[in-house]
């Protein structure tokens, strides 16, 4: 992580770092102001193609006030809320896996000139985001990513240099998706840590405000810049009673207790003919998923022969291709596919990394065209296991 932004702030240092303080959206267009100026491309929620998704923007004024998105298994509309909240919405398509660990990027071009091949040195210069708006699913998913990138033999050059140069604005949820799960994942509604500030937005007949916290000392540094001051008792209390009331109302769950063997034993389950009679193989769920990773590089080269390139792409272990080998491909039925995401997902993630591999976002409930559900996917497991003991 950032040396600035991310060690533990000393004794003196933490005290201050997690008072509460009180910020009004005009204080928090000052803090993207301040992003900005400090050189940051600031990533944040935006209405755009009948959705909210995370894009760059220049000012608060693009933030969804007064916008809410709906979604259920399959499903998702964008909708007007009764007030003007910023983050009264729920998490989009994209996460921070967007711009940390992008869908494409160039590694090398070779050329061929005279004779000579050479490869060509790719540009250094990286760019340099602060998110904003970010939920505490997505600060889970970004520190699952963190072990397999940068925590493993082999680190991710690209993925490090991007994430030490990030800055973190979290907003606990307190109002839930339908979709969401976090609760039981024990990865939200609250944000625990991995942020520079986060933010609860409070939305009252005749009040908006912010309760932030520093989660850094560059957190604490730009809060000071903003003056803000101390939060009132009562709204601290208010905050805390939504972020309860958010855990409390959460539709869905998973229940992780002996999932990892339960997947294992059950590997033959006729369960999973039925789930491969409802899946399409798109690959929606991994593209969305906040912590899916896998990646595949393709070659290219343009119509004089003379220069090529090298592109690494996300791949998904739901297409075809993904598993080829010398002889074929591995995994030729979409039963065998859906079977490989969800076991490494909740059982031989765990074994590599030393957790599961979902945070509970609801993401690849939503975003699945035929509203495939984790959730009941892995209850309809529990239960088979059960009857036929």
């Amino acid at each position: 992580m950032r040396k600035r932004a991310r060690e533990t702030a000393d004794q003196g240092q933490a005290g201050a770092a997690r008072r509460s303080l009180l910020l009004s959206p005009a204080a928090l267009g000052e803090l993207l102001a301040a992003l900005l100026r400090r050189g940051y491309t600031v990533i944040a929620p935006t209405v755009r193609d009948g959705a909210i998704c995370y894009e760059p923007v220049n000012g608060v004024e693009e933030l969804p006030a007064g916008y809410t998105m709906e979604l259920e298994a399959g499903s998702c509309r964008l909708k007007r809320r009764g007030d003007e909240a910023l983050f009264g919405y729920v998490v989009g398509a994209k996460s921070l896996k967007n711009y940390l660990h992008p869908p494409e990027r160039r590694v090398f071009a070779a050329e061929r000139d005279n004779g000579l091949f050479r490869i060509l040195p790719e540009q250094t210069e990286r760019p340099r985001f602060a998110f904003l708006g970010v939920r505490p699913c997505d600060l889970a998913a970004a520190a699952i990513q963190d072990r397999v990138f940068l925590k493993d033999r082999y680190q991710d050059g690209e993925y490090r240099a991007r994430r030490e140069a990030a800055f973190v604005v979290a907003v606990h949820c307190t109002e839930p998706a339908a979709t969401c799960f976090c609760a039981s994942m024990g990865t939200g509604p609250r944000a625990k840590d991995g942020f520079d500030i986060a933010l609860t937005e409070i939305v009252e007949p005749g009040r908006h405000l912010f309760v932030a916290e520093a989660g850094t000392a560059a957190g604490a540094e730009l809060l000071a810049e903003l003056n803000a001051s101390e939060a009132p008792e009562e709204l601290c209390r208010a905050a805390e009673e939504a972020l309860e009331r958010a855990a409390s109302s959460m539709k869905r769950r998973l229940d992780g207790d002996g999932l990892r063997e339960l997947l294992y034993e059950r590997f033959e389950d006729p369960h999973w003919d039925d789930v491969a009679r409802r899946c399409l193989c798109c690959a929606n769920c991994t593209m969305v998923c906040p912590t899916c990773f896998c990646v595949t590089v393709e070659d290219t080269s343009d119509v004089t022969g003379r220069r090529a390139e090298r592109w690494q792409r996300w791949d998904s272990c739901f297409t075809q291709n993904f598993s080829y080998i010398h002889g074929g491909s591995v995994r030729l039925s979409p039963k065998s596919r859906y079977r490989q995401w969800l076991t490494h997902k909740l059982a031989a993630w765990v074994d590599q990394f030393g957790t599961p591999g979902c945070v509970g976002c609801g993401r690849c409930i939503s975003w699945c065209p035929v509203g495939i559900d984790i959730t009941q996917e892995v209850a309809a497991l529990r239960e088979a296991a059960r009857t036929r003991a």
